[in-house]
């Protein structure tokens, strides 16, 4: 029982965390930007670093 409990929590708690996600970028293509943007972030992190 108590699996099950834990199991629903985990569940809503993904689905709470994936719909606030979508909503900030509202769009896919904003989505696409948001991860190419941190995507570059990273890379010029780890040049910076070498």
């Amino acid at each position: 029982m108590r699996k099950t409990i834990l199991g629903m929590l985990f569940g809503a708690l993904l689905v709470l965390t994936s719909a606030s996600a979508l909503t900030a970028c509202s769009t896919i293509e904003g989505a696409g930007k948001d991860i190419e943007k941190a995507g570059s972030a990273i890379k010029e992190a780890a040049r910076k670093s070498q």
